[in-house]
């Protein structure tokens, strides 16, 4: 999939991650990738970080973000940059879909 020039999501394998959260990884380079997240509500994304860069959009429901210490809610449209290793993670409040872009690409979100 990596390199490929079309991503139907249709045809995209969802990982269940134990925390009520599907990924959908779809489009990706060595340089880039994107990544679908369904959160049910009370997800939780546990406080993390990694050595990339990472872009997310939300495209629907609420959520309280927490980068580097500071604590923001979230909603549809809105979106925040969280620089490589930066810790940072969330709570769904309302149910809801992040769009996450990465880079580098993240080689522990596939098996290539």
């Amino acid at each position: 999939m990596k390199n490929d020039r079309w991503v139907f999501h249709k045809d995209v394998a969802p990982q269940y991650l134990d925390s009520g959260v599907v990924r959908y990884v779809l489009a990706y380079s060595g340089d880039v990738m994107t990544v679908e997240n369904h959160f049910e509500k009370g997800a939780v994304g546990a406080l993390h970080h990694h050595p990339h860069t990472q872009i997310t959009y939300v495209v629907s429901g609420k959520f309280e973000f927490e980068i580097d210490g500071e604590k923001h809610t979230v909603e549809k449209g809105d979106t925040l940059l969280k620089t490589d290793g930066v810790e940072h993670g969330c709570v769904c409040l309302e149910e809801g879909i992040l769009l996450d872009i990465f880079t580098p690409y993240r080689e522990d979100f596939v098996e290539d």
